[in-house]
This record gives structure tokens, C-alpha cells and sequence, in this order.
């Protein structure tokens, strides 16, 4: 595996950070300072190796030390969880939780006005 590979499958997987997701920044090592809370740590994890080892690839070097099956085991492990992630039910499940809270604290303040209320005798 060349060090365009390992670029190109860094690309690939911030791409659907990016996609899927909606984590900005420029590369994947960027995305994954942004965004990486919002993985599984097992992804997580992977993605950070494999940003490593496209920084590593950068270099001639460095590239002799950079495990392939690794690279290539931590690639497969994003795209599977990458590609399972669906953006329009993430974007209903974020409003809908934003919906949820709002209502609970409308509920909440009505029972503190209808208890005040009650506890001075106007209700």
C-alpha cells in the first residue's frame, strides 16, 4: 500500500464525517478534534490511528513504519459504522430532544405557578 492510499482512505473517511455527520474542518485529524465525541470509541480510536498514519505516509521515511493490514483494518472499521450513520434521523432525534426539553421545562414552570398559586390562596 502506497502513501497515496493511506491519504486517500483518510480522505475517504472524512469525507463521511463530513457527509454523514456534519463535522467541519480541513483534514481528518481536524474533524476528529471537532467531532470525535460524537463516535464510539472504538471508531474513534480507529480514526485516530488512521490519521496518523496518513501524516506518517507524508513522509518516506516514516512510511516503512506504518502497519498495512492496521491501516487497512482501521479504514474498514470507520466506513462500516460511517456508512450506517443516517443524517436525517440524527438531525429528527436532535430536534426532537431539543422539543422534549423545551416541554419539560414549560411543564415544569406550570406546576411552580399553578402550586404558588395554590399554596397563597388565589387558585
Amino acid at each position: 500500500m502506497s502513501a497515496v492510499a493511506i491519504q486517500q482512505m483518510a480522505d475517504r473517511v472524512a469525507g463521511l464525517l463530513e457527509e454523514r455527520m456534519q463535522i467541519g474542518g480541513r483534514d481528518l485529524r481536524a474533524k476528529l478534534a471537532r467531532g470525535g465525541r460524537q463516535l464510539p470509541r472504538r471508531v474513534r480510536d480507529a480514526a485516530v490511528q488512521l490519521a496518523l498514519a496518513a501524516e506518517k505516509a507524508k513522509n518516506p521515511k516514516l512510511l516503512g513504519q506504518i502497519d498495512m493490514t492496521a491501516v487497512a483494518d482501521n479504514y474498514d472499521l470507520c466506513l462500516r459504522h460511517l456508512m450506517t450513520v443516517d443524517p436525517r434521523s440524527r438531525r429528527r432525534a436532535y430536534f426532537t430532544s431539543i422539543a422534549r426539553s423545551v416541554g419539560f421545562g414549560v411543564v415544569t414552570l406550570a406546576l411552580a405557578i399553578t402550586g404558588l398559586l395554590a399554596w397563597r390562596g388565589d387558585l
